[in-house]
C-alpha cells in the first residue's frame, strides 16, 4: 500500500524537525518536503502534489488561512492539517471553513498529529482534544444562522485575502507579490474592503479583524 506523502510547513525549525522524525518513523507515511514559509509551500505543492500538508497558521510571508485557500488551488487533492499553538474556536472555524480537514494544537500529545493525518486521509475531519468542540460547533451554527449579508461575507475571496494581509502589516507591493497581482489591483481590492466593512483606515481594519477573529492579539 502506498505511503501517505506529507509536506510539513512551520517557521520554527524545532517543530519541523520533531514532526519530521515522528512522521518518518511511521511505516505508512513519508516526508516529501519541508518549508518554513507559505510561498515555499505553494511552490513545493505545485511540484510534488503531496497527499497531506501539515501547516502552521502563523508564518512569516503568508498567513496560514490564506495559504490553505491558495494551496487548494495549486494542488486540489492535497488535504490540509493545521498544526498550531492557536486553539480559539473562531480560529479553528476559519481554518476549517477555508478548507482545512484537520486541526491539531501543538500542546496536544504528539500522537494526535499522526491520528489527524490518518483520519483526514480517509476523508474525515479531525479536531484536537485540546479544542473546545462544542464552542466550535456552536460558532458554526451561529455563523450559519447569521444574515448572509454580514459585511465580511460580502467580501470576495480575493478581498478577504487582501484584508488579512493588510492587517498583518503587509504593504501593497508585498501583497501583490504574495497574490501575484499588480499594486493597482491590490489598491482596488483594499478600497473595496474599506467600503464593504464600513471603516476608513488601517486602524479600523485592525479593530474589525480582531472582532471577527481574523487576527489575534498575539499575532
Amino acid at each position: 500500500m502506498p505511503k501517505l506523502r506529507v509536506l510539513i510547513a512551520d517557521d520554527h525549525s524545532f517543530v519541523r524537525e520533531g514532526a519530521r522524525q515522528l512522521i518518518a518513523s511511521q511505516s505508512d507515511m513519508e516526508i516529501v518536503a519541508e518549508a518554513e514559509g507559505g510561498n515555499a509551500v505553494i511552490s513545493l505543492a505545485r511540484e510534488l502534489r503531496p497527499d497531506i500538508a501539515v501547516l502552521d497558521i502563523s508564518m512569516p510571508d503568508l498567513n496560514g488561512l490564506d495559504l490553505i485557500v491558495l494551496l487548494k488551488r495549486v494542488s486540489p487533492a492535497t488535504l490540509v492539517v493545521v498544526l498550531s499553538f492557536h486553539q480559539e474556536p473562531m480560529m479553528v472555524r476559519r481554518a476549517m471553513s477555508g478548507g482545512a480537514r484537520g486541526f491539531v494544537v501543538k500542546s496536544a500529545p504528539v500522537t494526535e498529529l499522526l491520528d489527524a493525518i490518518r483520519v483526514v486521509s480517509t476523508g474525515h475531519t479531525y479536531l484536537s482534544s485540546r479544542i473546545d468542540r462544542d464552542s466550535v460547533y456552536a460558532l458554526a451554527d451561529s455563523i450559519d444562522q447569521m444574515d448572509a449579508a454580514k459585511p465580511y461575507d460580502l467580501l470576495t475571496e480575493r478581498e478577504q485575502q487582501v484584508f488579512r494581509l493588510v492587517v498583518q502589516g503587509k504593504s501593497s507591493q508585498q501583497i501583490g507579490e504574495v497574490l501575484c497581482i499588480s499594486i493597482r489591483t491590490v489598491e482596488k481590492h483594499r478600497a473595496a474592503v474599506l467600503h464593504k466593512l464600513g471603516v476608513k483606515d488601517a486602524v479600523g481594519l485592525m479593530r474589525c479583524a480582531m472582532r471577527l477573529g481574523v487576527l489575534n492579539a498575539d499575532d
